[in-house]
Order: C-alpha cells, then sequence, then structure tokens
C-alpha cells in the first residue's frame, strides 16, 4: 500500500495527466466550426455537443463528491431517480447550448475539477455512482472519460487518436475493472487469472496477471483501450485473445461506471486517422 507521501506523489501526477489529456481534447475543440458541434457521433443519439456537456457535467458532479459528499448524495439520488438512461437526458437537456457555450463550461469544470484534485486529501475517498473511489481512482477515470469521449470526437471529424503514455492508465483500469464487468451483469466472477501483455506507444510492454496464464490477451495498447473503453469491437482490432475466461471477458469488458453496456458489432464503428 502506497505511503502517504507516495500517494500525495500519484495523485500529483494523475492529475498531471488529467491536465495533459485534457489540453489535447481542448486543441481538437479549438478548431471545430460552429456547424461541427451539431455533428452526430457514433455513439448513438450523441453529437460533439452532447459528448462535451457529458465531461463538464460529471466534472462537476466530481467536484460536489469532493467538497461536500452529502450533497453529492442527494445530487446522486435525484440523478438516479431519472433511470439507468439519466447521462442520455442530462445530454438532451444541455443540447441548447451553442458549441463555444459548452467548450467554456468544459474549461470551466475541468479548471475547478484540477484545482479540486489537488487540495484533496490524497488519502481520502469519495462517493460516486457506484462504489466509493480513492481520489487516484478518480482522476484515473476522468482521464478515460476524457480519453474515451475525445475519440468519438476524433472519430467524428477524423481527427488523429491521442496516443501517449498516458494509454496505461486507461488500460491498467481496464484490467481492474476485470470482476467488475462480471458483477454488474449478475455473472460469477471467473476464479482463473488472466495474463495481459501490451505494447506500449513508446516500445515498453505492460504486463498484469501471471506471465504463464492460460488465458491471455495481447496486442497494442490502443486496441486494448479501445475495446475496453468500447469505442471498438475487439474484433477490429489486432488484440489476440485466448482461452475461454479472456474471450468472455473482452466480450463484457467495460471500464466506465454505469450500467451494462454492450461493445460495438464488429464493423460497425469506424476510426479517424492514427
Amino acid at each position: 500500500m502506497a505511503s502517504g507521501n507516495g500517494k500525495k506523489q500519484l495523485v500529483e501526477g494523475l492529475t498531471a495527466d488529467l491536465a495533459d489529456e485534457t489540453r489535447d481534447l481542448a486543441a481538437v475543440l479549438d478548431g471545430l466550426r460552429a456547424a461541427d458541434w451539431d455533428q452526430p457521433t457514433q455513439a448513438e443519439g450523441w453529437s460533439i455537443r452532447d459528448q462535451v456537456t457529458h465531461l463538464a457535467f460529471f466534472d462537476d458532479a466530481v467536484v460536489v463528491s469532493l467538497r461536500d459528499p452529502d450533497g453529492f448524495a442527494e445530487l446522486r439520488a435525484g440523478h438516479q431517480a431519472l433511470g439507468d438512461h439519466f447521462p442520455d437526458i442530462v445530454a438532451e437537456r444541455h443540447r441548447h447550448l451553442a458549441g463555444a457555450e459548452a467548450l467554456s463550461w468544459l474549461t470551466r469544470s475541468r479548471d475547478e475539477l484540477l484545482a479540486a484534485y489537488r487540495a484533496a486529501d490524497p488519502a481520502g475517498r469519495l462517493p460516486w455512482y457506484g462504489p466509493e473511489m480513492s481520489v487516484a481512482s478518480s482522476v484515473t477515470a476522468r482521464i478515460m472519460e476524457t480519453w474515451a469521449h475525445g475519440q468519438d470526437i476524433r472519430d467524428t471529424v477524423g481527427a488523429a487518436t491521442a496516443v501517449t503514455p498516458r494509454l496505461r492508465h486507461i488500460a491498467n483500469l481496464g484490467v481492474r475493472t476485470f470482476g467488475f464487468c462480471f458483477g454488474q451483469r449478475g455473472l460469477d466472477v471467473p476464479s482463473e487469472p488472466v495474463g495481459v501483455e501490451l505494447a506500449g506507444p513508446d516500445g515498453d510492454t505492460w504486463t498484469w496477471g501471471p506471465s504463464g496464464a492460460a488465458n491471455r490477451v495481447t496486442g497494442d495498447a490502443l486496441d486494448f483501450c479501445l475495446v475496453v473503453t468500447q469505442r471498438r469491437a475487439a474484433a477490429d482490432t489486432g488484440l489476440a485473445v485466448t482461452g475461454p475466461v479472456a474471450e468472455q471477458w473482452i466480450a463484457i469488458a467495460q471500464a466506465f461506471a454505469g450500467r451494462p453496456t454492450d461493445p460495438p458489432s464488429p464493423g460497425s464503428r469506424e476510426g479517424g486517422s492514427r
């Protein structure tokens, strides 16, 4: 377990990476024309505007969770009363915003979120829509969400995928949510381990689990991140999936919270440049 100083350094590093991920996304958004914000993304029913307001809305929710846990509990109850599809309702409620207004909201909410993470007790825990999380896990989740929704936007406008060492945070979250993927579907969590070996963007190798596991997932880190965030079907990537447990996991892999959702069908999602 990380020491107090170790947790502080971990959160500081993650927060710096979130700031960098935010700047990369902002560079794409800054180049959009007014009409681009209405373009439909490959996330069914969601425009580029919806992707951005989703990020801003949940940034604001994290800030409340960090600063006022009791207030967040009330906020969460109101959201959950809307049903499993409340993110779609949130998106619909903000479609009156012009693109510039949506971007301004995200800029404000992200700046406040980064400040709240920097001020937070790194050893603290915060409530969320599922189980409570450590501060480090919360920052990691925001990195993942920023990259994944940013990928939807990049796919729509043909912008290059963001391939940086920050993908390791997303890959790690994808591995850590193994049990969650089964549990939220009411399935028994397999006891057999799955080994994961990925080629990072800098030429290094990232590994999780036993090296000799019968069940394995190997390939490029980007492909793995696209699959666990459900931005690509595994069959549309170069991932090699070996063993029945690994196959069952990758078929339902989901690194984000919320109701269980199915990955895209093969060939249904096209990418931008890489």
